[in-house]
């Protein structure tokens, strides 16, 4: 049997979610990749080991990862069960719904219907009561606002999820529903939204300016740019990588010369830090007040530790901030 390490919360620190009173481990693990039924399970029981032996507390699904969709909250649900289950007080556990789940007019997009089923569903496939999260994955006009927060409040009134978050939203949306949500007394603490050293939408929708002023924390997914921000591309595509694999997120197309050579020039810095590009990357974000956590993916191990090590550094001098701006933005 499992027993998680004593020394589990001596490494990691832990940053509050805006102004609540729930926490998060500054790196999380994300289920998107490597935890589908097409994975090996003994892979990923030694990813969620590592992770919580070394302070991830915070592990993020979705109804529709996989694939198939469900297979990552099935095999998490099994993980749990049979090894983590002495902890789960210990764990955060977040899942969304708001992308294609199944056939018909009530499987996609942000009706009352579809996220309540969908919660439901989730429940069910990782075998638990409650999620510590619930997400709307992304805005759907289609639907009212109203609607959509009503669903997510009804959801924590019900027991089955005790906070709320809103996934790809921009700023003035994300403040619209904040008020919904505040007049509903329901607890929304977080927002996820993808966030790099390459990718600045959040700064131009105005959702990072927003999360700030309401004081709502943010948690970033693809801090590593789907892995470009990595030195496993700096010599080009690798054989066994996701891009040469024909990754439907990592085209060979964004490996130009001009991002290649961006590459090299944060890897130059990072160098100077003592830091792997990765860690960098990840220090950048966590250098931000306002970021409450970085999403990280592994497939390895020791991909995992070496994005964990990136919390030991995330100071970064006047100098370094203006070099890393003048490469990734140029």
């Amino acid at each position: 049997m499992y027993k998680a390490s004593d020394t589990r919360y001596d490494g990691m620190n832990y940053r509050g979610c805006g102004e609540s009173g729930l926490k998060l481990s500054e790196v999380s693990l994300g289920f998107w990749h490597n935890f589908s039924d097409r994975d090996n399970f003994e892979n990923m029981k030694k990813l969620c080991f590592t992770a919580f032996d070394n302070g991830i507390t915070h592990f993020d699904l979705a109804n529709n990862y996989g694939p198939e969709a469900g297979s990552a909250e099935k095999n998490f649900g099994r993980i749990l069960k049979e090894y983590l289950a002495p902890y789960r007080d210990e764990i955060i556990i977040s899942t969304k719904a708001g992308y294609y789940m199944w056939p018909g007019p009530y499987g996609d997009g942000g009706s009352r219907k579809y996220l309540l089923s969908s919660l439901d569903a989730s429940l069910s496939r990782m075998g638990v009561d409650y999620v510590d999260i619930f997400y709307h994955h992304r805005m759907t006009p289609d639907t009212p606002l109203e609607e959509t927060m009503g669903a997510l409040a009804s959801a924590v009134q019900s027991g089955k999820a005790l906070y709320v978050g809103l996934s790809n939203y921009n700023g003035e949306t994300m403040a619209r529903a904040a008020a919904i949500l505040k007049e509903l007394k329901c607890p929304f603490v977080i927002n996820q939204n993808s966030y790099s050293i390459f990718n600045r939408n959040i700064e131009r929708n105005g959702l990072k300016d927003t999360a700030a002023n309401l004081k709502k924390g943010i948690i970033c997914y693809c801090p590593l740019d789907q892995g470009l921000l990595t030195d496993r591309y700096l010599k080009g595509i690798p054989e066994d990588s996701r891009m040469a694999k024909g990754d439907e997120f990592l085209k060979p197309a964004a490996l130009n010369n001009e991002k290649l050579s961006k590459l090299k020039a944060l890897n130059e810095i990072a160098q100077e830090r003592g830091q792997t590009l990765a860690q960098m990357a990840l220090a950048w974000l966590l250098h931000h007040e306002d970021v409450t956590s970085v999403l990280i993916g592994a497939s390895k191990t020791e991909q995992l530790l070496d994005n964990i090590n990136a919390t030991k550094n995330t100071l970064f001098t006047k100098e370094e901030l203006e070099k890393i701006e003048n490469i990734a933005l140029r």
